[in-house]
């Protein structure tokens, strides 16, 4: 694949397509498509995490499941806006490397009090990461949907996010149907009435309908979960940009193309333009195939820890918490990286696992009662309560043997570091909470 073709497969076809604008349409086009595009005022409230790597850039791509208008097919019991697919792009300051970090959906992490769209403020809780969508996009106003969306991704990773664009279905399918389709290969045939998709097994061509339903089937196909689907969206979108680096080479094609992707995209004020998006694409255009990474946080299925959640996954620590952080420090994963995390995720140590002592250091009665309630939540094994001399930090200790559980544990607790101690009680992680204390991660 060509490096432009390379820049349109990362993207999604939906940023770096429009580096083919400028050059392939004329005048009146240009501002036909500029025109198109819809940019949101976006306002994060509350603390936010640094931006730890000057120079990089972390912009948030949401898929976006609106029932308005002519996705009401796909379920008019919704009245709020869905987010069908969530991933951060990273583009590295030097940049010569970039990493595309997908979300499963079905990620059970803590939902930030937000803004709704009549003004009200949501309570903290738990769900599904999609969610924060809907909570923001209550009323259909995209500002507020990607600002709670932000809100959560930022709060859950400690990633700074410093754009924001979606595209909704009735785009997507106008993408593909400008490049008379895109050719996809399932091993068995897939019947999904949710996804309004029937396609037998064996190489095909897909378009309108039937493209939509392929990237967004799940129960159909394999264990019906969201990783799958993933999987499948990540090497579709890369089909279609590929396709467009070959098939865009006529302004009428090109202009059709960019009219279903700019009539349906939404961004951030300072993404909403051609000129921006050109240029953000254009920063990109140097960097080589196998420097483009493409990775889903490592997670397993949340039933290992809450045996009554049959639907929902827990990012997988401290693997998770790494990756975040080599994010946010501009740090690369490459191959060596992603094979690191393909080989933990065959044996994850889950929470569950991990049997925790929990002392308390601050001098106020019922907080060890309290955390372990909160550490339950998470999933872990709380086997016992104390108390500790007053500490003002909160501390893990753990015996040699058990490394890896307290890691786990302190991915967790953000803050909380972890220390081997000669004298920390064997079979047992042990937590001493300060007045610092907080279970700030998933739950």
């Amino acid at each position: 694949m060509t490096r432009r073709g390379r820049i349109l497969a990362w993207t999604g076809g939906v940023v770096g397509v429009l580096l083919l604008g400028t050059a392939g349409v004329g005048v009146w086009a240009y501002i036909q498509l500029d025109g198109n595009i819809q940019g949101a005022d976006i306002e994060v409230d509350g603390d936010r995490p640094a931006n730890l790597s000057p120079g990089s850039k972390n912009i948030l791509l949401v898929g976006s499941d609106s029932r308005a208008g002519a996705n009401a097919k796909y379920g008019k019991g919704l009245t709020t806006m869905q987010s069908d697919t969530l991933m951060v792009l990273h583009i590295a300051a030097n940049r010569k490397w970039a990493t595309a970090l997908s979300f499963p959906r079905d990620s059970w992490v803590k939902i930030p009090a937000c803004t709704r769209g009549n003004g009200t403020k949501s309570t903290p809780h738990s769900f599904k990461i999609n969610e924060a969508f809907s909570i923001g996009g209550d009323t259909g106003e995209v500002g507020k949907a990607a600002a709670c969306t932000i809100k959560t991704v930022e709060q859950n990773t400690g990633l700074r996010i410093d754009n924001f664009a979606s595209i909704d279905f009735q785009g997507f399918k106008g993408m593909v149907n400008a490049l008379d389709g895109i050719e996809v290969c399932p091993k068995h045939a897939i019947h999904d009435k949710k996804a309004h998709l029937d396609l037998e097994a064996g190489c095909q061509t897909v378009r309108d309908e039937k493209a939509l339903g392929y990237v967004r089937t799940r129960y159909s196909v394999g264990d019906g979960s969201d990783l799958g689907r993933i999987g499948r969206q990540q090497e579709f979108m890369k089909a279609l940009g590929k396709k467009a680096q070959e098939k865009l080479t006529s302004p009428g094609a090109l202009y059709d193309f960019l009219t279903a992707a700019t009539k349906s995209i939404k961004t951030d004020k300072d993404l909403d333009s051609l000129n921006a998006l050109t240029s953000l694409a254009s920063t990109v255009k140097d960097i080589p195939s196998d420097r483009l990474t493409f990775v889903t946080v490592p997670n397993y299925y949340r039933e290992a820890d809450v045996p009554s959640d049959h639907a929902n996954v827990v990012w997988q620590y401290p693997q998770a918490a790494d990756l975040f952080s080599d994010i946010a420090h501009d740090r690369e994963l490459g191959a060596a990286g992603k094979k690191k995390l393909a080989e933990a995720a065959k044996n994850p140590v889950t929470a569950h696992s991990v049997q925790v002592r929990v002392l308390n250091g601050t001098g106020t009665a019922g907080q060890a009662a309290s955390a372990a309630d909160q550490l339950r939540r998470l999933g872990f094994t709380v086997i016992a309560t104390g108390n500790a001399p007053a500490t003002d930090k909160t501390t893990i200790t753990y015996p040699a043997a058990l490394k890896t559980q307290s890691e786990v544990l302190a991915a967790r607790l953000r803050g909380a570091k972890a220390t081997e101690s000669a004298d920390a009680a064997p079979g047992a992680v042990t937590l001493t909470i300060g007045p610092d204390f907080s279970a700030e991660v998933g739950g």
